[in-house]
């Protein structure tokens, strides 16, 4: 949860100017000059709006982008000078952090210490990471016999793949853009950026501060607008070479048919349906707390929740009741409150989501140990809750995207690792033991992306970020999420 420090955090922004597209150096209104309201779902009130997108818009951006990347100066463009422009933009990033903080708070509703103390230093350390990176990306030599009596050099070079298409969710957008871009701009690719409709103004004020950067025209360009239109219209796009996703199956499965059908590279990050395992050898009172972050951090509106939780039955009653204590003391409320824990879901739409898949629960049978309901009548405020159920409850088994822990009883360690692999989704994973055996077999059977074991938190930029079954295909992050924004080229020189 929010982190308290001396620090004094941003408040409410008094008033957030309508967001335009972000087309080959300029800022510009859709072609069908559409807008839709920006809504604070902590008031469900309208602090601003954004241009929806369409796609002519899209195929602008798209030609810019293509333009730059063939022949135009970010083409010419050294790793060095690269490197210097991520880093002059996550100092960017840090200078301007509370103001970055305040309008992903306000748009999202998580408190605001989440993104000012988590996300938004994180994007920033991102870029900067990538940056040391773009100078030294670099091919193959090969030692090879010569080739009929003549002497042969074979090398490879990595090159960029050309234009990515990248679109992101709205649950973390300054970092989780920051993910789909660093790797990408330190490679030498250009992009076109399609923001959440539901969460768009931290990211319109990233790309202002990538413009202040020095990158040229076209290198990066931003729509924004309904996935259904401008993501699509981006998706199938002839000039778009990649395409990044982050966001629901369903969704997923769409892009990679329509991807497909082009021969675009996709990268899919689809969510989860993460456990935490909790052996009886855990000290319980210690990781109370970071098991309950694992689950209602942003609202447990986070693709790597813990949001399934195995417990040894020998603890099961002393972990439930623990676990409903700590949900109980979780401040609710205000996203600019500095004592707020937790804030408010993104939309009505979520909220009833949410409703919805907990009275399945109630109906299967599912135990509600603590919450389990709207909180209040402003906002779309949601209880903490906890519930106690098996594996084949809805509950357990559906994405809830929403404050919702569900403690599910194991007896044996096969047991655990076979009811925590049963589920079509593989992104993340939490042991909690202090057996350095199970910590083995458990490392090592746990079909997930990542394992954390004692700890829960946000990845690294050094590590690759990759969900196996349906939370995704390809990776993010670290030198394979890097590898995977170039392309690579043999050179054969014979004589």
């Amino acid at each position: 949860m929010t982190t308290t420090t001396e620090t004094r955090l941003p408040t409410r922004p008094d008033g957030v100017t309508d967001a335009k597209l972000f087309i080959d150096g300029e800022w510009v209104e859709a072609v069908s000059g559409e807008r839709t309201p920006v809504i604070d779902p902590s008031r469900e009130s309208q602090i601003s709006s954004i241009a929806l997108a369409g796609p002519e818009d899209v195929a602008r951006a798209v030609a810019a982008a293509r333009r730059e990347v063939d022949e135009g100066a970010w083409s010419r463009v050294s790793g060095a000078d690269r490197g210097r422009m991520l880093w002059r933009l996550a100092d960017l990033i840090e200078e301007h952090r509370e103001e970055l903080a305040a309008l992903e708070s306000v748009d999202i509703g998580r408190p605001i210490g989440e993104p000012f103390f988590g996300e938004i230093p994180l994007a920033s350390e991102v870029f900067r990471y990538f940056a040391g990176y773009a100078d030294k990306i670099h091919g193959t030599t090969f030692d090879l016999p010569d080739l009929g009596g003549k002497s042969r050099r074979t090398y490879t070079l990595r090159q960029p793949l050309g234009v990515v298409g990248a679109i992101t969710p709205w649950n973390a957008p300054t970092m989780i853009t920051a993910w789909k871009l660093a790797p990408a701009l330190a490679a030498g690719n250009t992009i076109v950026l399609k923001s959440a409709q539901e969460a768009s103004l931290s990211t319109v004020r990233l790309v202002q501060l990538i413009e202040e950067a020095g990158f040229p025209a076209g290198t990066v360009n931003l729509v924004t607008g309904r996935g259904s239109v401008a993501g699509e219209a981006l998706v199938t796009a002839p000039g778009v070479d990649k395409i990044s996703f982050t966001g629901s199956p369903e969704v997923g499965r769409g892009i990679a048919a329509k991807a497909s059908g082009a021969l675009k590279k996709i990268v899919l990050e689809l969510g989860g349906k993460s456990p935490q395992i909790i052996r009886a050898d855990a000290d319980l009172d210690e990781i109370i707390s970071t098991v309950g972050t694992g689950v209602f951090a942003n609202q447990g509106q986070t693709c790597a929740s813990g949001s399934r939780i195995f417990v040894q039955r020998d603890v099961l009653d002393a972990l439930v009741d623990r676990l409903a204590a700590h949900a109980d003391s979780i401040r609710v409320g205000d996203p600019f409150d500095e004592a707020t824990q937790m804030g408010t879901l993104i939309n009505e739409r979520q909220l009833k989501s949410v409703s919805a898949l907990v009275e399945q629960g109630r109906e299967y049978g599912v135990d509600v140990v603590t919450g389990g309901e709207r909180l209040g009548d402003r906002g779309y405020f949601f209880k903490p809750t906890v519930l106690v159920s098996d594996n084949d409850s809805p509950v357990a088994r559906q994405e809830i995207f929403g404050p919702v822990g569900t403690v599910i009883p194991f007896d044996t360690d096969e047991e655990a690792l076979r009811l925590a692999n049963d589920t079509e989704y593989g992104l993340t994973s939490v042991l909690w033991t202090n057996d350095s055996s199970a910590i083995n077999r458990f490392t090592k059977g746990l079909k997930a992306g990542s394992v954390w074991v004692n700890a829960w938190g946000p990845p690294h930029p050094a590590t690759p970020w990759l969900g196996v079954k349906t939370s995704g295909i390809g990776e993010e992050l670290g030198t394979s999420g890097l590898l995977a924004e170039t392309v690579e080229k043999v050179v054969n020189v014979v004589g």
